[in-house]
């Protein structure tokens, strides 16, 4: 009982234990990786992941899996499953994995934003119906966006006599563009926030596997 308790101690210790030590390399440098190369491929599933790169993630996984002692795999397996979810835009499983592995699941506001992503950018794979569908929502909210700048610049214009049409669509674009871009970095910051949160999580319950 003592010996085998000591294994699973110098399990966690030499693979998930790792995920923590290694977290901070390049992709590069956890490529290279051979001693804890279980962690390493772990690592790299789930930054795949998070790129939406649903198929390497899966395929990072499965060599993690395949190097994993019998012990090991179950965890791995639940991070796999939350990282193709996340990879392949599923919110309802997305939240269910993350819970199972012990961790926050993602705000309501997160899986919303998965969710509408899923339905305009639909994972490889998709029939030419969903892609067909993602284009003309993709195509609407464009128009709709350009819309919304027209009219603001319209509004703001009103009292200095008005604008031409061509000119309000240009600045109105110029407007929309900004505003996106503003809101695009401060996604990207809120997201690094996150990941960076839930690698800490992730870590945790790896140790406690």
């Amino acid at each position: 009982m003592a010996k085998q308790r000591q294994q699973r101690m110098q399990y966690r210790a030499g693979t998930l234990g790792a995920v923590q030590q290694l977290e901070s390399r390049t992709d590069e440098q956890l490529l290279r990786e051979t001693r804890h190369r279980v962690a390493a491929r772990a690592i790299l599933g789930a930054r795949a992941a998070e790129r939406y790169e649903a198929k390497q993630a899966r395929a990072y996984f499965n060599e993690a899996l395949a190097g994993a002692h019998p012990q090991e795999r179950p965890a791995l397996r639940q991070m796999m499953k939350a990282s193709l979810a996340l990879a392949e835009r599923r919110p309802d499983q997305l939240k269910e994995a993350v819970e199972k592995l012990g961790q926050e699941p993602p705000s309501s506001r997160q899986l919303l934003l998965l969710r509408v992503m899923g339905l305009i950018s639909p994972p490889p794979g998709s029939s030419i119906l969903l892609r067909a569908r993602g284009f003309v929502l993709l195509l609407a909210l464009v128009i709709v966006l350009v819309a919304a700048g027209f009219g603001l610049v319209e509004l703001v214009a009103l009292p200095f006599g008005g604008i031409g049409a061509a000119g309000a669509i240009l600045i109105g674009v110029l407007v929309v563009v900004a505003v996106l871009g503003v809101l695009t970095v401060f996604g990207r910051r809120r997201q690094s926030r996150a990941t960076e949160k839930r690698r800490a999580e992730a870590r945790k319950a790896a140790t406690r596997q």
